[in-house]
């Protein structure tokens, strides 16, 4: 029995898929392309964990079928925009090189087929954390590992009593006051840069959060992320937004073993050497 069609869509939205960490959820992402198609991709930030590759090394088969998989997808004629973010803040100085038909690039401008122009950015250069305080950010990201590690422990006890993906991590966010605080100040941020840019919108990820929501006459998204919630966003044929989760709990990959990384995604430096 052949595998059904994937639904496609006029453009899809992924960010912190964090390839490269313990943590990220690449065998659900893998899944999820394997079933939805789109023309246009914009892959919003942290699609590698440059942070965590610097502490210790971690790239098993899967995080490489991801990157394989988007290649695939360029080859195949989609147009895909992979938009830096704090933790692969090293693509930034290669911005409009093109790396197996991926182009990089800071920020963009999306049409929608309604006419809507939106603001594609990571968002971490609206937190103030990330650029004043970075000894935080990285402390922060410690606290962030060991909540992941809670998450991973409470996704394998659900997965052998037989019960659907669901995010301790995500769960305790909406929880906490301070984490909810941040959010809104986050999510009022983006909306002014929207407001300052002259456009309609604007399609961010960087606090793990998916939302559509709307601020007076300017719409915020975010994609949300591929470690907890495992959502994205698309665009379809007329224009209308939608947030997409896939909670499929699938079995272990049978890597193991890390692998070579592609050259296309993480040796940007050499690459951009060899092309100039």
């Amino acid at each position: 029995m052949s595998a059904p069609e994937p639904r496609t869509f006029r453009a899809l939205f992924i960010s912190d898929v964090h390839l490269g960490s313990k943590a990220a959820k690449a065998d659900f992402l893998i899944d999820f392309l394997r079933h939805h198609d789109a023309e246009i991709i914009y892959l919003v930030g942290d699609i590698v964990d440059g942070w965590r590759l610097r502490r210790s090394w971690h790239w098993p088969q899967s995080h490489n079928d991801v990157v394989q998989k988007l290649l695939r997808k360029a080859r195949k004629g989609a147009s895909i925009t992979y938009i830096a973010g704090n933790h692969d803040e090293f693509a930034r100085q290669f911005q409009g090189v093109h790396f197996g038909g991926i182009v990089v690039a800071d920020r963009a401008i999306h049409e929608t087929a309604d006419g809507r122009r939106l603001l594609i950015i990571h968002g971490d250069q609206f937190d103030t954390v990330v650029h004043n305080q970075r000894w935080l950010a990285y402390l922060g990201d410690y606290a962030y590992d060991t909540a992941m590690l809670i998450n991973r422990v409470v996704t394998k006890l659900r997965h052998l009593l037989g019960l659907p993906y669901w995010s301790f991590s995500s769960w305790a966010k909406v929880k906490v006051k301070k984490a909810v605080n941040f959010i809104g100040s986050f999510q009022t941020v983006l909306s002014e840069e929207a407001r300052r840019s002259h456009v309609d919108g604007v399609i961010c990820g960087h606090i793990h959060h998916a939302a559509i929501e709307s601020y007076g006459d300017v719409q915020y998204i975010n994609t949300g992320d591929w470690v907890e919630s495992c959502t994205a966003v698309v665009e379809h044929f007329d224009g209308r937004m939608e947030i997409l989760t896939w909670a499929h709990v699938l079995p272990e990959s049978s890597a193991g073993k890390d692998v070579l990384v592609p050259v296309d995604i993480i040796d940007l430096k050499g690459r951009a050497a060899r092309a100039a």
